[in-house]
């Protein structure tokens, strides 16, 4: 194949991919995308690859797997730092259906970096550059890479990019704050434009785009082939048709109001079918809620969030959706 007829997008177009979010984009709530917006690609929150246990990819990431549709390419991410593992969990997650791989070289948290993966892995070129390869050769099709800007300083990641290059890497997805950084600060495309002066290859932007004119910004300033949206997305699912121009980009209250009962109610209503008892479902629900940037709606929003109970959730929002401001 050619990198053209690899990667998950129409030639020519600007893709809007949903980003991969631990705890978020499980595949209740890929389906209510797909449903909705239409997202030109969504990926699984990360596969952990565990080099000890007997299966190395849980019963439940399989599933996650396997939820893929027809309507809009998956991306099955995988995080891990044991290559055999890493192989292993490859050829599983193809012969369960997975068409695009990628790896998540931008893991900011904990044990993912102690371990040397995820975003810890940006720091150990001579480790990474076998594993990349590696994978390459047992994948079938495409393989991407999602990465922070280097661990503690931008150069470490520009001097990865030959090696992305050299490995036979489909494209990138780059998420302009460097591994210590975690999300404080602004994200800074500066080096996201960086990346793409240094690369030959498909750069995707990601970070910070919470708005239609956030997203037209970094494609202007950056030169991108497209966009990743993360919590601008969780916040607001029609970011996606802003940016395309199929609806409004700036909506007044009220229409925000009715928008965001409509996503929770519906999202709700799937969570309910995945999930397993209403505490489960409850804090599923108080995770999205978290991304939700709403001033007008704050107070609600707020009573939402201290709802002990998922029939007081599900009473609350229902008096949201009425205009009502819930009960103390």
């Amino acid at each position: 194949m050619t990198a053209s007829t690899r990667l998950p997008w129409q030639p020519g177009s600007v893709p809007l991919m949903l980003a991969p979010m631990q705890g978020l984009t499980n595949r209740a709530l890929r389906g209510l995308f797909i449903e909705q917006v239409r997202p030109d690609a969504v990926f699984t929150e990360f596969v952990r690859v565990k080099a000890s246990a007997r299966k190395n990819i849980s019963g439940n990431d399989r599933q996650e797997v396997t939820s893929s549709t027809s309507q809009v390419p998956l991306v099955v991410q995988l995080i891990g730092s044991d290559i055999q593992a890493l192989l292993t969990a490859a050829v599983t997650v193809q012969e369960l259906g997975a068409t695009h791989l990628n790896i998540n070289l931008g893991c900011p948290y904990g044990r993912m970096t102690g371990n040397a993966c995820g975003g810890g892995m940006l720091r150990d070129p001579g480790r990474l550059a076998p594993i990349l390869c590696g994978l390459r050769a047992a994948i079938r099709g495409t393989f991407s890479v999602k990465a922070r800007a280097g661990f503690t300083d931008p150069a470490e990641l520009f001097t990865l990019l030959p090696l992305f290059e050299e490995c036979g890497i489909d494209f990138l997805i780059i998420h302009p704050r460097t591994v210590k950084q975690r999300y404080a600060g602004q994200a800074d495309h500066r080096i996201t434009t960086e990346v793409v002066r240094r690369t030959r290859l498909p750069v995707i932007a990601n970070g910070d785009i919470f708005t239609a004119a956030d997203g037209h910004r970094v494609l202007a300033e950056t030169h991108a082939a497209g966009l990743m949206l993360g919590r601008g997305a969780i916040n607001d699912p029609f970011l996606f048709e802003r940016l395309r121009g199929n609806a409004p980009v700036e909506i007044d209250a009220a229409t925000r109001r009715i928008q965001l009962y409509r996503y929770l109610q519906a999202l709700l209503s799937r969570y309910q079918e995945l999930f397993c008892g209403d505490q489960q479902v409850l804090c599923k629900m108080k995770e999205v809620l978290c991304q939700v940037r709403e001033s007008a709606s704050e107070r609600p929003v707020r009573q939402l969030l201290r709802s002990r109970t998922l029939a007081l959730f599900a009473e609350r929002l229902e008096n949201f959706g009425n205009d009502g401001e819930g009960q103390e």
